[in-house]
């Protein structure tokens, strides 16, 4: 079992950086892979990215080249740094983890998961 909590999230103007983190507590925390996901009002839960167990990565196609995850094992975190924010990236955004073996690659799929943080809120200004 592994518990998430998310760094405070904030309100920055566009074109502004902000990095979350995700700070797990529990067992085993190297057998999971964590993902991070985001949720506008009125719009469903979507993909932003993940980090597997290997340290592999993936990223939804409106992040790519803006936002990079990393992790840091020791500190049992994982960051997710944002750039180049747009109004359009305003959500609340989530982190959750999933326990998987080493060579399976980041999932985009919400439902791969079984632990979700409470979520934390990013809101971009024009």
């Amino acid at each position: 079992q592994v518990q998430l909590v998310e760094s405070a999230g904030g309100w920055v103007q566009a074109g502004d950086s902000l990095r979350l983190a995700c700070v797990a507590s529990g067992h085993s925390y190297s057998r999971y892979a964590v993902g991070w996901f985001r949720q506008a009002p009125g719009k469903e839960r979507e993909f932003v990215g993940a980090i597997s167990r290997a340290g592999g990565t993936s990223y939804a196609d409106s992040v790519k080249g803006r936002f990079s995850i990393s992790r840091d094992i020791a500190k049992k975190t994982v960051y997710l740094e944002m750039n180049r924010l747009k109004p359009e990236d305003t959500a609340l955004y989530y982190c959750a983890a999933r326990s998987t073996i080493l060579t399976v690659p980041p999932s985009s799929d919400s439902s791969d998961y079984n632990y979700w943080g409470q979520g934390t809120q990013v809101t971009v200004s024009s």
